[in-house]
């Protein structure tokens, strides 16, 4: 019985996607204000002894997750709207929001309550302007933008095949991926700004897991 033959197709059409979306989150990275990625910084540092809460609907709202992690590895207290253990804000606290349409109701309704908290907003988004924009203290925009509307072909394992732009990074994909990669670039900031290595991190990770 012969061996069977596998097309790697597949497997190179992946490894496609993910160059094509490395470089593009490259092309964004560069393309950022490092002017309101300071401000934003800045917000985060001046709530040391505040509180900061994070947020998103979907996707985004797990990227938020993550951010608010890295921040209690830090030594902030951060928390996540709508978790049972979430406290009470208070004036001066944070809400950083990430957003990539920068109208979704619920998240533009918890805005607006931070706002008459007389809490700070930030916003992470796709969009300007936009209502939570409107209501936003410092914004990064980090566009959803694909570099390219139209088809071409590559070569993919034994045969050349269209790559189909349709396929690429679908919906919010660029905005949720580059903004997770954003927040890890902004933790590395802070970690030079505290002064809080890799090992005084670890030292606030979950060790009942």
């Amino acid at each position: 019985m012969g061996t069977k033959m596998i097309d790697n197709a597949d497997g190179c059409m992946a490894q496609e996607m993910m160059m094509r979306m490395a470089h593009q989150i490259e092309l964004t990275a560069a393309g950022l204000s490092a002017g309101d990625i300071s401000l934003f910084v800045d917000e985060i540092l001046k709530a040391k002894d505040a509180r900061i809460y994070v947020m998103g609907a979907g996707r985004s709202g797990l990227v938020a997750k993550a951010f608010a992690m890295r921040l209690m590895h830090l030594g902030f207290s951060s928390y996540v709207v709508g978790e049972t253990i979430t406290p009470a804000m208070t004036a001066g606290d944070r809400l950083i929001v990430m957003s990539g349409s920068g109208k979704t109701r619920t998240v533009l309704d918890i805005a607006e309550t931070a706002k008459q908290q007389s809490g700070r907003v930030c916003l992470i988004t796709a969009s300007l302007p936009s209502p939570l924009g409107d209501k936003a203290d410092c914004i990064v925009l980090i566009p959803n933008f694909r570099a390219n509307s139209a088809d071409d072909e590559i070569t993919v394992g034994t045969r050349t095949v269209t790559s189909n732009y349709t396929l690429f990074a679908p919906l919010g994909t660029l905005f949720e991926t580059t903004s997770l990669i954003f927040c890890d670039a902004i933790v590395s900031v802070l970690m030079g700004r505290l002064a809080v290595s890799a090992g005084q991190m670890q030292e606030h990770h979950a060790n009942i897991e």
